[in-house]
C-alpha cells in the first residue's frame, strides 16, 4: 500500500477536532450491534458499553498499540447467554463469560507454543459453517416472538398485527439502509433500522417516554461485580454452555485479523502475533465478566470503517473506547435504549439472525465444500439438527450439554474420527491456506 493512501497511520495522533469526529464515527459503527446483544439477552446496555470500551483499551495495550481494532458484544454468545440467564441470572452469565475468556487465553498460549494447526484441525469450515448457522437459526423463534409481542406469562400474542407491522417497517428500513445507502452510512444499517423503527413505534403508541424523562443525566450502570454485588457460584452447566462457543469466535477473530492486515498493509499475524490478538480478545471478555457485560470480540463493522476512511490510528480507536465508557454513565442514554419496543428489536433481529445463519452457509460456499462427499454431508446435518432441535445430554447433578455447545462438540468429534479430514477444508481451502500461512510465520519466528 502506498503511503499517500493512508490518511492516518497506526501510530499517528490526529488533531483534536479530527480525533473527536473520527472516534465518534467508530462509536456509531459499533453502537447498534453492541447494545443489541444485551437488549436481547437481558443484560444492561450501559454495562455493555462500558465493558466494550474497557475491553478495547485492554486489547490495544496487549497488542502493543499496533492493531486498530474495536471490540464489542459478540453475537455468537446470544443464545448461550439467554440460556445461562435462565439458569443462573446475570451472575451465572458472568461465570460463563469468564470461562470463555479463559478459553481464549489457553488458545493464545497454545498458538504461541505450537502454532495454529491444532485449532484449524478442530475447526475446519465444514464444522464452523454449520455452527454459525445454528447460532442464527436457533434464535429465529426469539426474533418472531419479539416481533409479534409474545407474552411469556399468558402464553399468548398480544396485539400481534400492530407489533408485527412495526417490526416489518423496521425490517424494511434496515434492508433499505443496507442495500441502498453508500459509504459510511452503509456500515450502520442496524442503527438506522432501530432509529427509524423507534420513530414509527412512537407514532403507533408503543413507546413510553416517562422513564426517559425521569432518568438522570449521570447514572452509575448496574454493574455485576463478583464478591461485591454477588458471591460467585460455580455452575458446570453454564460453563459447558458458553465456553465451547469461544472456539467458534476464535475462527471469526482470525478472519477479522487477516482482513485488517490486508486493509492496513501489515501482517498482524506476525507482529504483534496472533497469540497477542487472541489474548487481547480473551482479556476483554474477562474484563466484561468482572463488571456484568457480555463476551467481547473484534468487530467487522469497525474494520469496515478503517477500510473506507483509511484512518488506521489506534488513537482514534482508543477515543471511541473512551466515548463508549462515557455514554455508559449517561442515564438518559440507558433509559432511551430500554424504551425501545420489542417489535423494533424483533424487526431488526429477523434480518440479523438470518444474516448470521447465511454467513455460516457462505463460509462453506466460499470454501467450496463438496457435499458429494459423505462426511461433508454428515457433519453439517448432525450439527444443524442437534443444535436447532434443542438436543441435550444430562450429565447428572444439574449439569447439561445443550443446543449449540452439544452441536459444536459433536461436529468436532465427527470431524476428528471420520476419514478424509482434508475434505473438510473444501476446494477453496481458505482455512487451509490460512493455516499454512500462519504456520510459516510461526516457524520464521521460532527459527
Amino acid at each position: 500500500m502506498r503511503k499517500e493512501e493512508v490518511r492516518l497511520d497506526v501510530k499517528d495522533v490526529p488533531k483534536w477536532n479530527q480525533w473527536i469526529i473520527l472516534s465518534l464515527q467508530h462509536l456509531f459503527a459499533m453502537f447498534g450491534a453492541t447494545i443489541l446483544v444485551p437488549i436481547l439477552t437481558g443484560l444492561s446496555p450501559a454495562v455493555a458499553l462500558v465493558s466494550s470500551g474497557l475491553g478495547t483499551i485492554a486489547y490495544l495495550i496487549i497488542t502493543k498499540g499496533q492493531i486498530p481494532a474495536y471490540l464489542g458484544s459478540s453475537f455468537a454468545f446470544i443464545m448461550p447467554v439467554i440460556s445461562a440467564m435462565a439458569i443462573g441470572g446475570p451472575e451465572g452469565v458472568m461465570i460463563g463469560t469468564f470461562t470463555a475468556g479463559i478459553v481464549y487465553g489457553v488458545a493464545a498460549l497454545l498458538i504461541k507454543g505450537s502454532g495454529v494447526q491444532w485449532l484449524m484441525n478442530l475447526l475446519p469450515p465444514v464444522v464452523v459453517g454449520p455452527v454459525i448457522m445454528v447460532i442464527g437459526l436457533g434464535l429465529a423463534g426469539t426474533a418472531i416472538e419479539m416481533a409479534m409481542n409474545f407474552d411469556a406469562e399468558s402464553g399468548q400474542y398480544i396485539n400481534p398485527m400492530l407489533h408485527f407491522s412495526v417490526a416489518l417497517a423496521t425490517l424494511a428500513i434496515t434492508i433499505i439502509a443496507s442495500v441502498y445507502f453508500k459509504g459510511f452510512f452503509n456500515l450502520i444499517p442496524i442503527l438506522f433500522g432501530v432509529v427509524g423503527g423507534y420513530i414509527i413505534a412512537s407514532f403507533a403508541g408503543l413507546v413510553n417516554f416517562s422513564e426517559v424523562s425521569a432518568a438522570p443525566w449521570f447514572h452509575v450502570p448496574n454493574f455485576v461485580i463478583p464478591f461485591v454485588t454477588f458471591s460467585p457460584s460455580w455452575s458446570w452447566s453454564i460453563v459447558i454452555l458458553m465456553a465451547p462457543i469461544a472456539l467458534v469466535t476464535l475462527a471469526e477473530h482470525i478472519g477479522d485479523t487477516m482482513v485488517l492486515s490486508k486493509v492496513t498493509g501489515r501482517n498482524f499475524l506476525k507482529k504483534p502475533g496472533l497469540h497477542r490478538t487472541i489474548m487481547g480478545d480473551g482479556v476483554a471478555t474477562i474484563v466484561a465478566s468482572l463488571i456484568g457485560g457480555p463476551p467481547n470480540t473484534t468487530y467487522g463493522e469497525n474494520v469496515g470503517v478503517v477500510a473506507i476512511t483509511r484512518v488506521f490510528s489506534v488513537f482514534v480507536i482508543g477515543g471511541a473506547a473512551v466515548f463508549a465508557i462515557f455514554f455508559g454513565f449517561v442515564g438518559k442514554v440507558e433509559a432511551l435504549i430500554a424504551s425501545i419496543p420489542g417489535a423494533v428489536m424483533g424487526g431488526v433481529s429477523i434480518l440479523l439472525y438470518g444474516i448470521i445463519a447465511s454467513s455460516g452457509m457462505r463460509m462453506m460456499i466460499d470454501n467450496q465444500i463438496d457435499f458429494g462427499i459423505k462426511r461433508n454431508l454428515i457433519i453439517p446435518s448432525v450439527i444443524l439438527v442437534t443444535g436447532i432441535g434443542g438436543a441435550f445430554i444430562n450429565l447428572g447433578e444439574g449439569v447439561e450439554i445443550t443446543g449449540m455447545a452439544l452441536a459444536t462438540f459433536l461436529g468436532i468429534i465427527l470431524n476428528l474420527i471420520l476419514p478424509g479430514k482434508e475434505y473438510g477444508y473444501g476446494n477453496g481451502a481458505m482455512f487451509a491456506s490460512m493455516k499454512d500461512k500462519m504456520d510459516q510465520e510461526n516457524k520464521k519466528d521460532t527459527a
